[in-house]
């Protein structure tokens, strides 16, 4: 690993160990990945490493398709849906995926999550899309859905997944890591919002 692929991966291990402190993704599940500059490869998690745990070489890298490059441990099964992201979202870094609670209760219901605070608003271009993806890994025919979202929306940070969570893209992992944040609380704020509606408060 390069010293500047290095510097890549021990920001995704920042983003892996925010996401865990804050909640939003626990155990061995979730993925995250960062594209490495000029070349059609990109940085991803190892399937069935924890974002408690992530150190740099908790991550292998792959090309676009999903096949391993260089590192020890399996990609993650959902290399195919980042490697699509690096390829239609060219300004996107780095994609981060966790099954967020409040987030995977909404896009349950199948509905779009509006933006039910000022700061979502502020910082959203549209409501964010909820996909239906009947399995635990989104494979290449739900591809042009996903499209679909992006030609739409080419600035759109992310999307939910029914029952799966949230998947946020950013300019670094970083970003995209508070993107999945910003995406969770409004979930909950609309959770919230629904339930004191419902209430009569």
């Amino acid at each position: 690993m390069t010293e500047d692929v290095k510097k890549i991966a021990e920001e995704l291990v920042i983003a892996c160990k925010r996401a865990y402190t804050r909640g939003i993704q626990t155990g061995s599940g979730g993925n995250v990945s960062a594209r490495i500059p000029d070349r059609d490869l990109m940085l991803v998690k190892a399937s069935g490493s924890s974002f408690a745990d992530s150190t740099p070489e908790s991550f292998v890298i792959t090309d676009f398709d999903g096949n391993l490059v260089e590192g020890k441990g399996k990609p993650t099964r959902e290399a195919l849906l980042h490697g699509l992201l690096y390829r239609i979202c060219p300004k996107m870094n780095s994609v981060v995926h966790v099954h967020s609670p409040y987030s995977i209760a909404w896009a349950s219901t199948g509905k779009k999550l509006t933006r039910t605070t000022w700061h979502a608003k502020l910082k959203v271009c549209t409501d964010y899309p909820t996909l239906d993806v009947p399995a635990a890994v989104v494979e290449k025919d739900y591809f042009p859905f996903v499209e679909k979202i992006y030609s739409e929306y080419p600035e759109l940070p992310g999307f939910l997944l029914v029952d799966h969570g949230i998947v946020a893209v950013g300019k670094d992992a970083i970003d995209a890591e508070h993107t999945a944040e910003l995406m969770e609380e409004t979930a909950q704020v609309a959770i919230l919002k629904a339930a004191v509606s419902k209430l009569g408060l």
